[in-house]
């Protein structure tokens, strides 16, 4: 027995102390990161700095430490960080050139793609070269990629341009199937969000401003890549027309879509040859993590700081938490005090608002618009617009003092609805329950499940709407010093891209979020500035402490599953937690 027990003791103890001493070397390690994320390192001399877009491209990188050690992280690629590293290669000596390598990559806007390539432009303006390679691309990446000064393909690969089509999900005959009909009172011929649950094709004014967004984002991507590649809209128009993607790939360098067709192994002598390296020399690679991690030599002073807020999501009123949950939010709870807290900032002398979102909660989107007011009594307010700064996203934006869009931005959409579904055929008549009543008042019974909605109720609701979408054009004309007949010949929900936008006052300067910053500096007459970025992203300890959302990699994963069936899914399962009066666009644009 005695045995027995020194046996149990020596392995207890054993396993107590593993357990320290790996518990001790996963603390040094977390440590050792985090410490590692605050270094300064400078490249090696003739560097080349290689893009891989790979991955899903979104306002900001999200990257999660224990996602990453789990193993359940999905690439992601934040444009904040990509324009970033792009500019400070541009200042670099060391960095001679970019290598692109496009794969699988996707974002969540042309508009953001937009934003990338003028980045890209503007490094060539430093007479430093960009080489592009695939083994496919895909529209989006050749629109990017065509900024290189060489251009290089698989020999067996594929270019996919085929033009821009919006393919909307209606929804309606599915509900039908489970006795459920959505009830909707909304203001503006062309808001179009509840067509999906009430409609079974577009609405003829959807159809029209669909097709005019879908021309003026495709006009601009022919136009820019014709630029690039010495090519006229027409000719890049006749490729999609003729089925191009399956194209023999020698075709693509005598139509001058690419410069030339070579292998995998093959691009790494082409690069050598850019950089004047012998074959047997190694090439010095940085990445976008390490150009952040680089001095920025154009930083002023602290003092002197430009806020970029980033502002991207649904907006709503409290965060719909969970499983269902759709990504990224601006809950106007917290955005509220983040931009009070910049106002209170004394170094803070400017706010940039980068705002990426097609709307959401009304009642949120007036809260944001009212602190934004307060913000601009304070210091000079400029919005940056990404990919979409529509509806309730352009309810908040409407305030600043100077308005920033991409070409390609999706904006505008001033009109808002209610939505509320009506389950009392599933109820009633799929599950067979039965219901009475005994009630005080002559509406006591108001918004109950047992049926739908009286005309007289109906009528009251549709007074509500209306009255904040009068409250929603009065902003807009306050904001943009314009009257509210103005107002309303641009409004009525009516979706403009940015380049449209300005023709008509809604915007006042085509740009990307740099053109924004400086403006705010101008504004603030600041003579030198340095640029934040707030919310501040949470490092890998804080990370840690704080409680993860949970089963995020599994709504990734149905997201992906679901496609276009997703986001009006999303909208089912939490519509009870979202706020009833909306606005915002169609729940997924679906630009393809």
């Amino acid at each position: 027995m005695k045995q027995f027990f020194k046996f149990v003791f020596a392995s207890f103890f054993g396993m107590m102390l593993f357990s320290i001493v790996t518990g001790l070397f996963a603390l040094f390690t977390i440590v050792g990161m985090i410490a590692s994320q605050d270094t300064t390192k400078e490249p090696e001399d003739n560097s080349v700095l290689v893009l891989n877009l790979s991955g899903q491209m979104a306002e900001r990188s999200e990257n999660n430490f224990l996602s990453q050690l789990q193993g359940t992280q999905i690439n992601s690629l934040g444009l904040d960080n990509m324009l970033e590293g792009i500019r400070k290669a541009k200042d670099n000596d060391k960095i001679k050139g970019i290598y692109i390598e496009a794969g699988g990559f996707a974002s969540d806007s042309y508009a953001s793609m937009q934003a990338l390539r003028k980045a890209l432009l503007d490094f060539k303006k430093s007479k430093k070269w960009i080489i592009t390679y695939a083994d496919t691309y895909t529209q989006g990446t050749y629109y990017i990629s065509s900024v290189a000064d060489k251009v290089y393909l698989n020999p067996q690969g594929q270019i996919d341009w085929h033009g821009l089509a919006s393919e909307p999900v209606f929804i309606k005959d599915l509900l039908a199937k489970f006795g459920v009909k959505m009830q909707v009172v909304k203001v503006g011929a062309y808001k179009s969000a509840t067509e999906m649950f009430t409609g079974e094709k577009m609405s003829d004014a959807n159809r029209e401003q669909t097709s005019a967004y879908l021309n003026s984002i495709w006009g601009n991507i022919t136009k820019e890549v014709g630029a690039s590649r010495g090519l006229s809209v027409e000719q890049l128009n006749a490729y999609a027309d003729s089925m191009i993607t399956f194209a023999d790939p020698q075709e693509y360098v005598k139509l001058k879509l690419v410069d030339g067709l070579v292998y995998t192994d093959q691009i790494k002598g082409i690069v050598k040859k850019q950089l004047g390296l012998e074959d047997d020399k190694d090439i010095n690679q940085v990445t976008i993590a390490d150009m952040l991690n680089t001095e920025d030599k154009n930083q002023g002073d602290k003092e002197n700081q430009v806020a970029v807020y980033y502002a991207y999501g649904d907006i709503v009123d409290g965060v719909v938490g969970g499983l269902f949950s759709q990504g990224h939010q601006i809950d106007a709870q917290v955005v509220c005090k983040d931009l009070e807290k910049l106002a209170k900032d004394k170094d803070v002398k400017a706010v940039v608002v980068r705002v990426n979102s097609g709307g959401g909660s009304a009642y949120a989107s007036e809260q944001i618009w009212h602190q934004i007011m307060e913000l601009k009594k304070l210091k000079p307010v400029v919005v940056s617009m990404g990919g979409m700064a529509a509806s309730g996203g352009y309810y908040m934006s409407a305030p600043a003092n100077w308005i920033v869009a991409e070409p390609t931005t999706i904006t505008g959409s001033i009109g808002i609805f209610g939505m509320f579904p009506d389950v009392s055929g599933l109820l009633r008549e799929k599950l067979g329950l039965k219901f009475d009543e005994v009630k005080t008042n002559k509406y006591a019974d108001f918004g109950t499940r047992a049926r739908p909605f009286t005309e007289e109720e109906m009528s009251y609701l549709s007074q509500y709407v209306n009255r904040g979408y009068k409250l929603f054009r009065h902003r807009v004309a306050e904001g943009r010093k314009m009257t509210e007949e103005q107002v309303e010949k641009v409004a009525q929900g009516h979706v403009f891209t940015g380049q449209d936008a300005q023709k008509i006052g809604l915007v006042d300067e085509l740009g990307g979020l740099d053109v924004a910053v400086a403006k705010a500096a101008q504004l603030a007459k600041l003579p030198n500035h340095r640029t934040s970025a707030y919310p501040k992203e949470p490092n890998i300890l804080e990370q840690m402490l704080e409680q993860t959302k949970p089963n995020n990699y599994l709504s990734q994963q149905l997201r992906a599953s679901l496609g276009d069936y997703y986001e009006p899914f999303t909208l089912l399962k939490t519509i009870d937690q979202q706020s009833a009066i909306q606005a915002r666009l169609p729940f997924y644009p679906n630009i393809h």
